[in-house]
């Protein structure tokens, strides 16, 4: 999946990693406009045409086939959705790697679970098992990976869930780290708390970021009711979208992509208070059209 978004973004933009802003920032106008708009048109079609119930699927449906279908899930629905994702994050769509991988780890392991005739129990646990690599091998963090499995998709620490979910998390690090190497996702410099008057700073900081998910939430929600009351067919929505993208990128360029660059920049503080600002508003502002259309 990394490798094809790449092989996607490296195609559309001339960038063949993951931090690519310094890159973005060289491009022509017409290139940052055309490559997300052609790529919002193609991906348009393509769920349309080939995607069950015309709309790409996420950790949401996987939690949904947990809960109400004992875990059976479609492998055209996971391997169409994959696709869509890797496009539009090749695109520039402002999306992260991390949900559509969830999704097709999910979806070959029950269709591997269909294959062996795996009972009820069975299957989700293997589904915590994909899952588990999937988020392991795409942050390096198999502990991470483990977790999320556990809580997001099982439900419960049994340990005949526990054991195998830590094996498939380990298991897909290693294979991970042999394609892409041992580091993390993001290298975080080492920070001490000085005093105790810093806590109430810290319990702000979760209010804030509290509101600001409740309003990219909203937006999003908002974006897709907008979107279903225009005129345009709904394969045109994703390039009206892409375009819009497009003109934000213009301004910000950071907002192309996964943006670990542009994270990997805020943490270790290379960024100034007022295009953090800026920079949040531009980002929830093309997540919010990359997932509305």
């Amino acid at each position: 999946f990394r490798y094809l978004y790449l092989f996607i973004q490296g195609v559309g933009f001339g960038a063949w990693s993951d931090t690519f802003v310094a890159h973005a920032q060289s491009l022509p106008a017409w290139r940052i406009l055309l490559v997300p708009t052609a790529g919002g048109l193609l991906i348009g079609l393509f769920v349309h045409f080939f995607m069950p119930g015309r709309r790409p699927h996420a950790v949401a449906d996987v939690m949904e086939a947990v809960a109400v279908r004992s875990g059976r899930m479609g492998m055209r629905a996971g391997l169409g959705s994959a696709l869509v994702s890797a496009t539009s994050i090749g695109v520039g769509g402002s999306v992260g790697r991390e949900g559509p991988v969830v999704h097709l780890g999910a979806s070959l392991c029950s269709w591997i679970s269909r294959k062996l005739g795996l009972s009820r129990s069975l299957t989700i646990n293997l589904l915590g098992c994909g899952v588990a690599a999937a988020i392991a091998s795409s942050f390096n963090a198999p502990i991470a990976g483990t977790f999320f499995a556990l809580e997001v998709i099982i439900g419960h620490y049994a340990l005949t869930a526990f054991a195998p979910i830590v094996l498939a998390s380990v298991t897909g690090t290693i294979i991970s780290r042999t394609q892409f190497g041992n580091f993390p996702a993001f290298i975080v410099p080492g920070d001490h708390i000085i005093s105790p008057l810093e806590f109430p700073a810290f319990a702000l900081l979760g209010v804030v970021c509290s509101g600001v998910a409740i309003i990219l939430m909203k937006s999003i929600g908002y974006t897709q009711e907008v979107a279903g009351k225009t005129p345009l067919p709904t394969w045109a929505h994703p390039m009206v979208g892409g375009l819009l993208i497009g003109i934000i990128a213009l301004v910000f360029p950071q907002v192309l992509g996964v943006g670990y660059g542009t994270t990997d920049a805020a943490l270790k503080e290379q960024l100034l208070l007022p295009m953090l600002i800026a920079l949040l508003a531009a980002k929830m502002l093309a997540v919010a059209l990359s997932l509305g259309t």
